[in-house]
């Protein structure tokens, strides 16, 4: 991925609800995410370690831009409980201006004043 203010939505799964809304509230203090959004609770079928695996996890979507996305995947593999997790980021074709200005706003490191450009 090459880095770029454009926004990206980040895909991961955690093991419960808390622990996904405690790594949400730390991503946005941090200013590596404008939002995280937890969805429900999910079922993961998958082979780990030669198992099949099937249990149950909750999903996040978060809010970021392409520029923060290394330094997002690295604050989420820290919070992390699992070895692996999953952190896919999925390049956004098209934002509606206004928001895409807030997320760039939002995840601009502290002290990056002018580096937004609306």
């Amino acid at each position: 991925m090459t880095p770029t203010a454009e926004p990206v939505l980040v895909y991961t799964t955690w093991p419960d609800a808390e622990t996904a809304d405690n790594a949400a509230r730390e991503l946005v203090n941090r200013r590596l995410a404008a939002c995280a959004n937890r969805l429900g609770e999910i079922t993961s079928t998958y082979e780990w370690q030669g198992q099949i695996e099937h249990g149950t996890e909750v999903a996040m979507l978060i809010k970021s831009t392409g520029t923060r996305f290394e330094a997002l995947s690295a604050a989420i593999a820290e919070l992390h409980p699992y070895d692996v997790p999953a952190i896919l980021a999925l390049p956004v074709s098209a934002a509606h201006p206004p928001f895409a200005a807030w997320i760039a706003a939002q995840t601009a490191p502290e002290g990056a004043e002018g580096e937004i450009h609306g």
